[in-house]
């Protein structure tokens, strides 16, 4: 089975396929939008979510990912969420000055273990 991984709008559309129910192993979204919406559940989603979010991001607040983390938590969805001290939204985008190179690199190994982690054999 597989898994899907999105940055920015993608990460934002990584979690609606989550709360879709779509069947695949694992759902990661880097500095996506995470805003829990009136109605919004994961019941049921099917696989496991990683969330890689930037805590000095302004337009994604850590309130949204806060909201989000005690939505999975409530509902009982496999998750980890993890957030990089000064990465601004976009930290992962190559020649910014948002991006953030301990904040990619560490995300990416994050990812790289989750990915493990999902499919192992």
């Amino acid at each position: 089975n597989a898994s899907v991984v999105g940055y920015c709008f993608g990460g934002t559309t990584v979690l609606e396929w989550a709360k879709s129910g779509v069947d695949l192993k694992g759902f990661a979204s880097f500095h996506g939008d995470l805003a829990v919406n009136d109605g919004d559940s994961y019941k049921k989603m099917k696989g496991k979510i990683n969330v890689y979010h930037g805590s000095a991001d302004k337009n994604v607040s850590l309130q949204s990912f806060a909201d989000l983390a005690t939505l999975l938590e409530q509902e009982q969805i496999p998750h980890e969420m993890i957030t990089y001290s000064g990465a601004p939204h976009a930290f992962t985008k190559f020649n910014s000055d948002r991006y953030r190179k301990d904040a990619d690199e560490k995300s990416w190994k994050n990812y790289s273990d989750f990915l493990k982690e999902i499919h192992k054999q």
